[in-house]
């Protein structure tokens, strides 16, 4: 029996269910995030003294530093799974970009953005 080269129709379609949850689920966290950066009446410090209201004001654009850089992570995130998806149609998701051979099942449930077989991934951490 020849090695099989690409993954069925269905399987496709399971795949494509699975990137569609996850991304919806990442344009979900990744609006949270937006609003988390954006928000501005949260917590007012009108009324602290001044000394805290400096040490408030520090804390928050600390914690919109770091919103800032998740939203970037997720914007990533969504980009690769747009990415996958577009694999899906063309029938070439699920194939290794180094080695040409399937990544198996298993992985791709798991990071479903994948484009590498573990041994690739593994030899190119190297």
């Amino acid at each position: 029996m020849a090695e099989k080269t690409r993954y069925s129709d269905e399987e496709l379609d399971e795949f494509r269910q699975i990137i569609l949850q996850k991304l919806e689920k990442a344009k979900e966290d990744y609006e949270l995030l937006k609003s988390a950066i954006t928000q501005s009446e949260s917590n007012d410090t009108q009324d602290t003294s001044p000394t805290f209201k400096v040490l408030e004001e520090g804390a928050a654009t600390l914690s919109k530093e770091e919103a800032g850089k998740l939203a970037q992570r997720q914007q990533k995130f969504i980009q690769h799974l747009q990415a996958a998806l577009v694999r899906v149609e063309n029938k070439t998701y699920g194939i290794c970009r180094e080695t040409g051979v399937l990544i198996p099942k298993e992985r791709l449930r798991a990071v479903p953005h994948a484009t590498l077989s573990m041994e690739a991934k593994e030899k190119s951490n190297r």
